[in-house]
């Protein structure tokens, strides 16, 4: 039996356990199976260090549960999962907020031997984080939502609306609401990453303003590569302890393997010599020839991160 097939074998009977027992939380009982599990097996292996997940909307499963099957399929070790839509909605279409959907979702991911990496506040792409009357009970849903399912990481991207490079004028509302949720996010022991359109020495000084462990990057490599800048110096001067997760990812067109304008395994010495370790979540980099096939695109760009991040 190999590491996988025991965490689903071990997590599965746990499950059938605590649905008998009613017992607690499930998401607390499900990290504390998850460990035991661990313990069962062995110590973690190097390759742990990196861990590949994917985007649930980019999988075309925006907060369903048939991700987990379809994530497994592709062999990745997680899901990022949307908070769902926003529209003209004070909040976001939340389908977690009921006690029965976290359940189904938490139970999926240790069904199918998964993590639930972090929750994406995606809404935030199309609308303005800075204008926006509401952000503080979205913000407040998010954390809310994080601590029911034991989730430490959520992704807010400031898109196209809130773009700090082109909109500066918007910067001390964005600092603002951001300074107001930190306590709010120390206190649950929880991170929120953002994701700017600003170079990594501007968003470290976005970050400085901010003044919280709490408030990190949330880095995406498209965003270095798309705007000229060097990889591997963007990744330098924000650090380790400024990124929390990574985007593992480029524009649509080709694979990550045949994407010339990243050196994949450079970036993986990078991050070594970085001491830095977490998810790498894939998002786009679909090939041209068939953007809409999920297993294909991103079982393939799963296998090559894999081979560059998770090799013996």
């Amino acid at each position: 039996m190999n590491r996988r097939q025991f965490f689903k074998t071990a997590a599965g009977a746990a499950v059938t356990g605590w649905l008998s027992s009613g017992a607690g939380s499930l998401a607390a009982e499900l990290d504390g199976a998850t460990q035991s599990a661990k313990a069962q097996a062995g110590p973690a292996v190097s390759s742990e260090r990196y861990k590949i997940g994917v985007c649930d909307w980019m999988l075309l499963k925006r907060q369903k549960v048939g991700a987990f099957p379809l994530a497994g399929e592709i062999g990745v070790d997680g899901v990022e999962v949307d908070m769902g839509g926003l529209g003209n909605r004070p909040t976001f279409d939340n389908h977690l907020a009921d006690a029965k959907i976290r359940r189904q979702f938490l139970e999926a991911a240790c069904r199918f031997g998964l993590e639930i990496c972090s929750l994406a506040m995606s809404g935030f792409y199309a609308q303005s984080f800075a204008g926006r009357g509401t952000v503080p009970q979205m913000l407040q849903d998010c954390l809310a939502t994080m601590t029911a399912m034991n989730v430490k990481i959520a992704f807010l991207p400031l898109g196209v609306p809130c773009d700090l490079a082109r909109h500066p004028d918007l910067r001390p509302a964005v600092v603002a609401r951001l300074k107001a949720v930190a306590p709010k996010a120390e206190a649950a022991g929880v991170v929120i990453g953002i994701e700017t359109a600003l170079d990594a020495a501007g968003e470290a000084q976005l970050l400085e303003d901010i003044g919280s462990p709490a408030i990190r990057s949330y880095f995406n490599f498209s965003n270095a590569l798309q705007n000229g800048r060097d990889l591997m110096a963007e990744l330098r001067t924000l650090g380790r302890e400024r990124i929390c997760q990574i985007h593992c990812t480029d524009q649509d067109g080709v694979w990550l393997q045949n994407d010339p304008k990243i050196d994949m395994p450079r970036v993986r010495r990078t991050l070594d010599d970085l001491r830095w370790r977490g998810w790498l979540v894939m998002e786009r980099s679909r090939s041209a020839r068939n953007p809409r096939n999920v297993k294909w695109n991103f079982g393939a760009n799963a296998a090559y991160l894999k081979s560059i991040f998770q090799a013996k």
